[in-house]
């Protein structure tokens, strides 16, 4: 995983242009339930992220790439829920990990719309929540109003996270 990260970093490290549709995708598929299982895309967009400020690469179409990407990938999971609904249990992976939505379902039932919110921050909750808001009807516009404003807090925290590691790491190397 960590190959990967580096590999994808080096990419728009020498192809700039390519940071917002790069991050758009990775965003995408770390809040989309299914794939976000298998390839976790966080450590590449931190270390995009560290890419930011000692690259040149302009933050707000990268931050704006990965909150479209992030809440695209939430929206497709709650629709698959919501259609799909008791069904998705007998899907792989989620065959794999049955108590993924129970417990999506439990936090869902007991935090409401402030769950999608925590939800996107916690690894596992990040690909069971929105299905669980969808299999549990969760009302549309509240789930899509939280979704939206975390994903744009989600990219941006990711991407500072990464960029103030480079810029400490840099101050270190300086100094040291």
């Amino acid at each position: 995983m960590e190959e990967l990260a580096h590999g994808v970093a080096n990419f728009v490290r020498y192809h700039q242009a390519w940071a917002p549709p790069i991050v758009f995708l990775l965003a995408f598929g770390e809040s989309l339930a299914f794939i976000s299982l298998l390839i976790p895309a966080w450590g590449a967009l931190i270390a995009i992220g560290a890419l930011l400020g000692v690259s040149g690469i302009n933050f707000v179409p990268v931050w704006i790439a990965g909150s479209i990407g992030a809440a695209l990938g939430d929206w497709v999971s709650y629709w698959f829920g919501f259609r799909y609904k008791e069904h998705v249990a007998q899907i792989w992976p989620l065959s794999r990990y049955p108590e993924l939505l129970p417990r999506g379902e439990a936090f869902v039932r007991r935090w409401g719309v402030p769950s999608i919110f925590i939800g996107r921050f916690f690894g596992p909750l990040r690909a069971s929540v929105p299905l669980a808001a969808g299999i549990f009807e969760m009302p549309y516009w509240e789930f899509q109003i939280a979704n939206f404003v975390s994903a744009l807090v989600w990219a941006a925290v990711l991407l500072l996270f990464g960029d103030v590691i480079a810029t400490i790491t840099e101050w270190l190397w300086r100094t040291v």
